[in-house]
């Protein structure tokens, strides 16, 4: 049976009006949160980012650097006087103290020299007294001599002066006074000869020059005791003796360099350093060092840090003073010097992932309040995922570790959770 049409046409309006109320509220539906999604766009605008702060980490190990163990000092071994090699008493490789007798040289020959010095030393002090005995006697006949003279000289005067009177008294002839003067002349000649004769033998400089040779006879024999003191050659130092190049038999000549002492308290640890690790130490006055096996990490003094590079090496010598009381540290061994200390290595450092890179330039990101500073950044060394930062950041702040790049300066952002 069919509908009535009314009946049809009521249908399809409630229908109509069922679909209108339900696109009404599914309209609403989708209204109704606008204001909330408005909101979370305006988030989405800000950058969500990543921080870590900085912090302090081992960048690397200790920098070591290999040395020499040296003597401090090292003094020749030498025989002041010359002969044969009669005993050998220290060997090479032997601990001595100063004074120790390192070896012995026969006496001898320097005993015959000795004896030699001394017969000269007495022939020239023989003949010096006997010329000095001569001499005097020589001045006491010639003082006399001319005294004799000048009483003659006056006497004759007398006679003299005494005829011319009696000439010109007509008492005697002109040839005795003539005779007279003749007399008186001649015996004035005589004490002039005499004269000089006695200052000629006070200004005689012979007996100097045989003092002379008598000093120079006792400079000999001198010589010649020094010398048998110096028969046993001694160590000049406390220390080892190494380079000991003798034998028993062997003649040395006077100033031979039979060997070396080397002292060993206190004792030198040297080094050789390139411009960039003497950097690392100047200014230091102690550095660690160690030996294995020998002497565990111990601070020794700097006693010498070269200031300029040595033309020939190209390096840059250092030189640590060491103490060496039980002589245990020997020279010719090698040390390790430490030209860092483990706390110089522990240094501000980042990962190298947070470094924007433009050019030849280095930067970070780091957080401060809602908003981001972008740093201009020195690096220095790189150890696994982190690198050392010399400059541009401390410890502490807040570092952007992603989301770094699509960033600028003074970009607010959001930590991410």
């Amino acid at each position: 049976m069919k509908k009535p049409l009314a009946t049809i046409a009521f249908q399809s309006a409630k229908l109509i009006s069922a679909v209108v109320l339900t696109a009404a509220l599914a309209a609403g539906c989708s209204k109704a949160p606008a204001k909330p999604a408005q909101g979370a766009a305006q988030e989405q605008q800000i950058p969500a980012v990543r921080v870590q702060p900085i912090a302090k980490t081992m960048i690397a190990d200790p920098l070591e650097q290999v040395a020499d163990v040296v003597s401090a000092i090292q003094l020749d071994v030498v025989a002041k006087t010359g002969g044969d090699v009669l005993e050998i008493v220290k060997k090479k490789g032997e601990l001595v103290n100063k004074g120790d007798v390192i070896f012995r040289i026969d006496p001898t020959d320097i005993e015959l020299q000795h004896e030699q010095a001394e017969l000269n030393q007495r022939n020239s002090q023989l003949q010096y007294s006997i010329s000095k005995d001569n001499i005097e006697n020589s001045k006491t006949d010639a003082r006399n001599g001319v005294a004799k003279l000048e009483q003659a000289v006056k006497d004759l005067e007398k006679t003299y002066n005494k005829l011319r009177n009696d000439y010109d008294a007509g008492l005697v002839a002109k040839p005795q006074v003539d005779q007279a003067e003749t007399q008186l002349n001649n015996t004035k000649l005589d004490l002039q000869s005499a004269r000089d004769k006695l200052n000629a033998l006070e200004t005689n400089k012979s007996l100097e020059q045989l003092q002379v040779a008598a000093d120079l006879a006792g400079v000999s024999l001198k010589q010649a005791d020094r010398a048998l003191g110096n028969l046993e050659v001694k160590a000049p130092a406390s220390g080892v003796v190494t380079d000991l190049g003798i034998e028993v038999g062997m003649s040395v000549p006077s100033g031979f360099r039979a060997g070396t002492v080397q002292q060993l308290d206190p004792i030198k640890i040297k080094a050789e350093l390139t411009e960039e690790t003497a950097k690392l130490v100047r200014g230091k006055q102690e550095l660690t060092f160690y030996i294995p096996g020998v002497v565990d990490k111990t601070k020794a003094k700097v006693s010498y840090l070269a200031d300029v590079m040595n033309a020939t090496t190209k390096s840059y010598t250092l030189e640590l003073e060491v103490p060496n009381p039980d002589r245990k540290i020997r020279p010719g061994t090698k040390a390790q010097v430490l030209l860092t200390e483990a706390q110089d290595q522990n240094v501000v450092a980042i990962p190298t992932l947070s470094v924007v890179r433009e050019g030849s330039d280095t930067y970070v990101f780091v957080v401060n309040g809602d908003h981001v500073e972008k740093r201009k950044v020195e690096l220095g060394r790189l150890k696994d995922a982190n690198q050392e930062v010399l400059s541009g950041v401390k410890e502490g702040e807040q570092l952007v570790v992603t989301g770094q790049h699509l960033l600028k300066d003074k970009d607010k952002v959001q930590l991410a959770k």
